[in-house]
């Protein structure tokens, strides 16, 4: 847990794991969690934009102060997990948090 351990009780409803911010904004829904390795100021924005409420940087990224002061501002919830993406997205996966529709 990196920020907003007071938040933790809002629900979700998909999940997004890309490192491509223009993908995020082309097919992620609200109310989503992000998966990203991309760790600056545009993922934050990103998330800020398309109402995704958590963030989890994986390979073990650590935002800087200024995305966490930022995170805070917009109650965007911020973690940080060691796995790469793909195992990331299995776990939240096997978990039963899907995906959204599929591309078409």
């Amino acid at each position: 847990m990196i920020w907003g351990e007071m938040l933790l009780d809002r629900e979700v409803h998909t999940a997004c794991g890309s490192d491509m911010m223009s993908d995020v904004l082309a097919f992620v829904k609200d109310q989503s969690v992000l998966l990203t390795g991309l760790c600056n100021m545009q993922a934050i924005r990103t998330a800020e934009m398309m109402d995704i409420i958590c963030i989890v940087f994986v390979r073990g990224k650590v935002p800087d102060e200024a995305m966490i002061q930022l995170a805070r501002e917009r109650e965007i919830v911020l973690l940080s997990s060691g796995h790469r993406m793909f195992s990331a997205c299995g776990l939240l996966y096997e978990k039963g948090l899907r995906g959204g529709a599929p591309y078409r």
